[in-house]
């Protein structure tokens, strides 16, 4: 018989295993170390689910708990230099000579602005912004009010709008990065 800490990790894999997955790639750009992330997020899930015990909701603790570890794993790295939104802003305006590039480049692209936000709460803020999670919901992993999580992916996803604003898409196709 599986233990209640086996049945909840069951759950979170089946039911967020894809968006951990996104999470993932967007905090790493290398697919063997995003293989590890993804091995430790997982890792940390199922040992978290020892001591969860609905004090808030699954998505919520899933979410907070695949942050911190992959927070955890840039802090460690010392990956390029983080930015805050305003600093991603500037980076962001600089263009990028790439006119003709397919929606691949795009997408990687937008990683590597994402993996240079400043861990908590920008970089969680835009992860889940992306992943199509309303203000509340993100409010309650990060810690943040609603307004304060609307202000910020507004800023941040304008930001990142502009950041793949010269990318064109392959024929027939659109960025859609947002949820």
């Amino acid at each position: 018989m599986e233990s209640s800490q086996d049945q909840l990790y069951l759950r979170a894999a089946r039911e967020f295993g894809q968006a951990l997955a996104r999470l993932a790639r967007a905090y790493e750009g290398d697919p063997d170390q995003r293989r590890d992330l993804l091995q430790d997020i997982h890792l940390a899930l199922w040992r978290s689910f020892a001591r969860y015990n609905g004090q808030c909701a699954l998505r919520t603790w899933v979410y907070r708990v695949a942050h911190n570890v992959g927070i955890s794993g840039r802090l460690r790295r010392r990956a390029p230099p983080l930015a805050s939104l305003e600093e991603l802003e500037q980076a962001a305006a600089l263009g990028d000579p790439e006119d003709e590039a397919h929606t691949a480049q795009a997408l990687a692209r937008l990683g590597r602005l994402i993996r240079r936000l400043k861990p908590p709460p920008d970089d969680q803020v835009m992860l889940l912004y992306l992943e199509g999670l309303d203000a509340s919901t993100i409010g309650d992993v990060t810690g943040l009010s609603a307004g304060a999580v609307a202000t910020r992916a507004a800023v941040g996803g304008t930001i990142l709008d502009r950041g793949v604003a010269g990318l064109k898409p392959r024929r027939g196709q659109t960025f859609s990065w947002k949820g």
